[in-house]
């Protein structure tokens, strides 16, 4: 039976375990957040019994770059999503520059990296028609993500970003400008080994909706629910796997009457229940596991 190190014990750990088993695969919790690790004695993780060097794959690597690179040296195996494409999806407008050159459509966007000049902030709102989005590059699960509809709210907001973009330790200091499309439906699409296996749209319950809230991360109160998604977003979908080369992917899409565009993704993907995946969900991803662990790769 493979061993396959999990690196996050939250919802994916839980709903993958079982059946994966099943298939062969023995899934293991093995974090290096929040805890301590011997780096120079035994490689010994506080909490985890489990010997490191039997292990034959990671899934997927820590979103924590720095211990992720110490659980990288422990375990010394192949991960499903390793560094590269965790760093690649993360980086949102490096995903939209990449996806644009390839004719792969996105929402009209403009990166900031500050500081620049109050003009040169005016101008990058004014490409638009109002609402704008404001997006950190770096972040996830909608943090920092805020909606603005005049220029001295847009320039309030980057005095924010500013004074936290001051502070030395702050890694990436660029943020997104967006345009904002009213009343797409948002779908999170998920793609394994090149093939659509599955979506769900993401929805706010009417009475947030009402309260003013607009945001669709589940994280933040939104409902999944699984879809028989377009052939066309399927294809859309399995197009922007293949251009970034990532095997795991989420891909986040905004579908208009209009239009629909690739607006984020999401290489650390939450799992989620099997009934809202296509069958053949968990045999696809027991084979992408099984072809990482011999170190194959397309």
């Amino acid at each position: 039976m493979l061993r396959l190190a999990a690196a996050n014990r939250q919802e994916t750990f839980e709903r993958i375990r079982e059946p994966l088993r099943d298939r062969g695969i023995h899934v293991e919790h093995v974090p290096v957040s929040e805890r301590t690790v011997d780096l120079t004695g035994d490689g010994s993780i506080s909490g985890v019994d489990v010997a490191l060097e039997e292990f034959d794959a990671g899934f997927v690597y820590p979103g924590r770059m720095m211990e992720g690179a110490v659980a990288d040296a422990l375990l010394g195996v192949p991960w499903v999503n390793g560094r590269d494409a965790v760093l690649a999806s993360r980086n949102k407008a490096g995903v939209l520059a990449t996806l644009a050159r390839e004719d792969v459509p996105v929402p009209e966007t403009t990166l900031v990296s500050n500081p620049v000049d109050e003009a040169d902030l005016v101008a990058a709102y004014e490409r638009f028609e109002p609402p704008v989005v404001l997006k950190p590059n770096s972040t996830t699960r909608g943090i920092g993500v805020a909606k603005v509809g005049d220029a001295d709210s847009f320039l309030g907001v980057t005095d924010y970003l500013d004074l936290v973009h001051d502070y030395r330790a702050t890694g990436d200091k660029a943020f997104l400008v967006q345009e904002y499309l009213a009343d797409a439906t948002d779908y999170r699409v998920m793609v394994v080994d090149g093939e659509y296996v599955g979506a769900v749209e993401r929805s706010l319950p009417d009475r947030e909706r009402a309260r003013g809230r607009w945001k669709h991360n589940v994280h933040r109160g939104a409902e999944a629910t699984g879809v028989d998604l377009d052939p066309e977003y399927r294809r859309l979908a399995e197009r922007v796997a293949d251009v970034l080369g990532i095997d795991f992917l989420g891909v986040d899409l905004l579908v208009t009457p209009e239009r629909a565009v690739v607006n984020e993704t999401n290489a650390r993907p939450t799992v989620d229940a099997a009934t809202k995946y296509e069958d053949g969900f968990y045999d696809r991803l027991a084979a992408l596991v099984e072809r990482t662990a011999r170190g194959e790769s397309d």
